[in-house]
């Protein structure tokens, strides 16, 4: 395959990414859940298609983290205790992904960085424990466990440039309003919408700034800023 021909394969998929995206929004705020729930399950094979498309080399452990990112919407779209629980596995699996890749591209690279963040996170992660800790019954070891890897993605995710940072940090935030749910908070007006759409965004900005930092240092600063309950 020619760059030309790869380059525009990737924008047709980065273009149904989108599309798709906003079709599963639109979706999960009218409450269709026929159309909902057959788009999900495309939302990440088509960003991992693009990732392909468009990097001759991408990183090794970033087509199998947006693998077992699918395998994660599409276990949380069943609505039994046993399948939450492989779903979270395989977003755990997922994580362990993104954070080895991230390490290995050298983000741990600069450690006062590393080091703020991590105690702001780690700071974040046990204000949302305890606040939830109470309301979440049988999960409690469950989600303090996959929050910290998650805020483990953040913290790594930051080394690699602002993009793949703020990717690690929606990411969280997307599934703190998971679990707000399973706590039995009162919800956010639209909250699948917002739960989604900052999942959505989380996954291409990891993605996209993984790119990125291939064809860049990490230190370098990256230019140019570029879319149902329970994921």
């Amino acid at each position: 395959m020619t760059i030309s021909t790869r380059l525009r394969t990737a924008r047709g998929l980065l273009s149904a990414f989108a599309a798709t995206s906003v079709t599963h929004l639109g979706a999960i705020a009218a409450g269709a859940s026929v159309l909902q729930n057959a788009t999900k399950p495309a939302l990440v094979p088509l960003l991992a298609g693009y990732v392909a498309a468009r990097a001759e080399r991408a990183p090794k452990l970033l087509l199998p983290a947006l693998a077992f990112s699918t395998g994660g919407d599409v276990l949380l779209q069943f609505d039994q205790q046993a399948a939450f629980l492989a779903g979270m596995g395989s977003f755990a699996a997922a994580h362990v992904c993104y954070v080895t890749m991230f390490v290995k591209m050298g983000a741990l690279e600069d450690r006062r960085r590393t080091v703020i963040l991590a105690l702001a996170y780690a700071a974040a992660w046990a204000v949302m424990i305890s606040q939830l800790w109470p309301g979440l019954g049988e999960l409690k070891i469950p989600v303090a466990v996959y929050s910290l890897l998650l805020a483990s993605t953040a913290v790594t995710s930051a080394g690699l440039g602002w993009r793949a940072g703020l990717g690690g940090g929606l990411f969280l935030l997307s599934d703190t309003l998971i679990a707000t749910e399973l706590a039995d908070w009162k919800a956010l007006p639209g909250h699948g919408v917002w739960i989604m759409a900052t999942y959505v965004l989380a996954q291409f900005l990891l993605a996209d700034g993984t790119l990125r930092a291939t064809t860049a240092p990490v230190s370098a600063p990256l230019t140019a800023p570029l879319a149902a309950t329970g994921r």
